[in-house]
Parts: structure tokens; sequence; C-alpha cells
């Protein structure tokens, strides 16, 4: 497999004063930060990165993280394997929602919570959204705007999964880092649309890429 160089520039749509480069970033003072699996059980962010690389995905609140997460899910067990990274998501509200959210998306993927936002905080992740004319929709989300607010807002009522628990203007974001604490990649949203495309964080953890066209659309009322 040929070698994976640092990407030294975030890759975004978004503005550029809001980009922060990999070589820039360091996750060196969230890395004593706690996370918590399905059972509430917590281990330090660090934990994830400190033997092997990792993709890390920040968020799944809104709509629009859900099917980013759907599509998250398509990507196979032993291909992450084969080419020794994890896939991690990291969402930001209670641990009582993780078994919910994965039977809702299928995701089976590593997933921990941050309730109190450390980690994005440390980060310097987005809170608040910002629309540039020139940004592309994430090619991962299937809803608009109107119908993907309205499924999240029927859920919210009807679901505890989605009882509005985190903060709704609170971004998330994906990185590329290890083995240890280099970053390879980060890339910060700016709106619920402006997430990184999947194939390109595998590519960037050197993995093959996913025809995600080839899988059926899930849909749900």
């Amino acid at each position: 497999m040929a070698a994976v160089f640092p990407i030294t520039q975030q890759i975004s749509s978004s503005a550029p004063q809001s980009s922060r480069a990999a070589a820039q970033l360091s996750v060196s003072e969230a890395e004593d930060c706690l996370i918590y699996d399905r059972h509430g059980a917590p281990a330090p962010f660090r934990s994830l990165f400190q033997s092997s690389r990792a993709i890390i995905i920040f968020n799944f609140l809104c709509f629009a993280c859900k099917e980013y997460v759907e599509d998250l899910s398509k990507i196979s067990q032993k291909a992450l394997l084969d080419a020794g990274v994890r896939l991690v998501v990291i969402g930001q509200a209670s641990c009582s929602h993780i078994e919910a959210f994965c039977s809702l998306t299928g995701y089976q993927h590593e997933i921990y919570v941050d309730p109190e936002r450390q980690i994005y905080k440390k980060l310097g992740m987005k809170r608040g959204e910002t629309f540039m004319e020139t940004a592309s929709k994430s090619p991962h989300v299937k809803s608009s705007m109107l119908v993907g607010s309205l499924k999240s807002m029927w859920r919210a009522m009807t679901s505890p999964v989605f009882d509005f628990q985190g903060d709704p203007l609170q971004q998330g974001g994906a990185i590329v880092v290890g083995p240890g604490s280099d970053v390879h990649f980060a890339h910060f949203d700016m709106n619920r649309f402006d997430q990184a495309p999947i194939n390109q964080l595998l590519e960037l953890a050197g993995m093959q890429m996913v025809d995600f066209n080839r899988h059926p659309k899930v849909i749900d009322i």
C-alpha cells in the first residue's frame, strides 16, 4: 500500500478564515478529555488513536448527521481491519442515545459521546451555522433542509433518542489522526451540510474508496 503523507491544509468548502490547517491543529489539549461508550464507561480521548490511525467524526444530532452516519455504516468492518484503521463517531448527547441511534442508522462501528462538548471546544469546532454561496452540499445528505427538519422534529416528539439533548448550534467535523498525536487531516463543519466527503477521509487514511451509489437508499418516514 502506498504511503499516506500528512495533509498540511484543511480541504473545505467553508470560508478560508474559518479553516484550520492540519499542521496547526493539536489534539494534545483534548487527549485527557473523557468519552463515554453506550454503557456510560469512560475512556480518555487519546485511547482512540494512540496505537492506530483513526477516522474520527464529530456530531450526530441533526438529520444531516444521521444521514451521514447511514453512509458511514456502509463501510465494512473487514476493510477497516485490513487497513488497521478505526472508524469512530463522537456525539454530544447522552450515552443513553447510542443504542437507538445505531439501530436507526445501521451504524456498527465504534461510537462514543462527549456530552459536555469538551473535545469539541478544545479542538475549536464552530458553534452556529454559516452558509456560503459557493459551498457544495454534502453528497451524503439526502433530505432537503425543510424535509429533514420536519423529520427531526417528528423524531424528537416520538422518540427519546431525539429529545434535543446537546447543543443544536454546535457544529462537528472530522479528523484523521494517529498513530500517536499526529493529525493528518482536519475539517471543521461550517454548517450541517458542510461535512467532509467520506471517501476523502478513507483515502487519507490509506483505505479503498466506497461506491455509495451502489447501496440502496435508506428511506424513513
